[in-house]
């Protein structure tokens, strides 16, 4: 195993980390990792072979597996583990409305985690609602205080906005680190390369989730697509090369695998081992870049996320919904874009509420034909209502 920094912290993470959110379950269904039926008699083995491959960093949060992965983790730890790792996991910003939400919550984690302290506590998923609602209820003083009591020893938020509000969040509080979501095609969404490298400027510990776009970029890739991978001479899984490409910048302090089986344990191990800042030569960062690009070219509406069509009069929400069409074409992933339009889209903000008042089309500096493409979106993504959550 390879270690790296950590912000300004005297600890070495290990590079690949343990993300306890798609632990294996007993559900015959691709789209369980919110699944509370968890197969415990593969997900403890896996953890320790983790750990005994040396990875030192495990994350979870209050509402993985329906409070199971937490449970799990616990009896897992508790078997002599627990003083070989640090331990992360995560409050639900948006269900607090006080700070006796947060007590309750954190004392329900420890007991879970069988565990008088978490090392690495995070603010869940913040972005600009769960952001005000942290700070309208209190909850960075209440954190602040279970800092000083020792329940908490380092505070930092996992996040899923753009790079403004990142950066407001920032400056808000002293953090030790934050948690981003990266990865070799979201160089320039939410956070991207930018807040990487000014979270690490400001001597943060910058954690990566989903460096594999929830296992977008592992699946078979089309062929103006693959012919740039055929045409390397060095010979890589598509996992490795996504985690590699983000091993490869001095910036990230570790990287967050969300694994389900013993295999993907025992081929993240090797990848890690041989991973390392600077370790791709610059033909292969032109081979991935080559990749990006080939990637964009399948983009069906060529939103750019410029924002000019909002707000729409009718409460549509336009970027959102072209964001999440266009990613199930580029990636083949149909499945996973319908679950998140069905589930984390309000049904008075998905594009069958479009009058077709044309101001947005008025409004678009790429001249597309927005209300024709939210209709072209919303048959293709509320085609059907997958029942439980996707590898996300």
């Amino acid at each position: 195993m390879q270690y790296r920094t950590f912000g300004t912290l005297d600890w070495k993470p290990s590079a690949l980390g343990f993300g306890a959110m798609r632990l294996p379950t007993k559900d015959q269904n691709r789209m369980n990792d919110l699944s509370s039926n968890v197969d415990e008699d593969l997900a403890i083995p896996m953890i320790c072979a983790a750990i005994d491959g040396g990875v030192n960093y495990v994350d979870t949060a209050y509402d993985y597996h329906g409070g199971n992965s937490e449970r799990i983790l616990g009896r897992c730890l508790a078997n002599g583990y627990r003083d070989k790792i640090k331990l992360a996991t995560k409050l639900p910003s948006w269900a607090i409305q006080g700070q006796e939400d947060c007590e309750r919550i954190l004392n329900d984690q420890l007991e879970r985690l069988r565990t008088d302290h978490i090392d690495f506590y995070l603010f869940h998923a913040l972005n600009q609602r769960n952001w005000t609602n942290i700070q309208e209820h209190g909850a960075l003083e209440w954190a602040q205080a279970a800092l000083t009591d020792g329940r908490i020893r380092h505070l930092g938020f996992s996040f899923h906005d753009n790079l403004d509000l990142f950066q407001e969040i920032l400056a808000a509080h002293d953090w030790t680190f934050c948690q981003i979501q990266y990865n070799y095609m979201d160089v320039e969404h939410q956070a991207g390369t930018a807040g990487l490298q000014y979270a690490a400027s400001k001597g943060l510990g910058v954690v990566v989730m989903e460096p594999l776009r929830g296992g977008a970029l592992t699946r078979p890739a089309p062929e103006p697509v693959s012919k740039h991978w055929a045409d390397t001479p060095v010979e890589r899984t598509p996992a490795d090369w996504g985690l590699q490409w983000v091993w490869n910048q001095p910036e990230v302090s570790l990287v967050l695998s969300g694994m389900s089986s013993m295999r993907q344990i025992e081929e993240n191990l090797e990848s890690a081992d041989r991973s390392g800042v600077g370790t791709l030569s610059s033909e292969e960062l032109d081979t991935i870049d080559r990749v990006r690009e080939a990637y964009q070219q399948l983009i069906p509406i060529p939103c750019t996320d410029c924002r000019y069509c909002m707000p729409c009069p009718n409460g549509v929400a336009i970027p959102h919904t072209f964001q999440l069409y266009n990613e199930a074409v580029m990636f083949n992933d149909h499945e996973r874009s319908q679950w998140f339009y069905l589930n984390h889209t309000p049904a008075e903000r998905r594009a069958d509420q479009c009058v077709g008042c044309g101001q947005c089309e008025a409004a678009c500096p790429q001249k597309i034909e927005i209300i024709e493409g939210l209709k072209t979106a919303h048959a293709f993504l509320a085609a059907e209502a997958p029942t439980s959550s996707p590898n996300a």
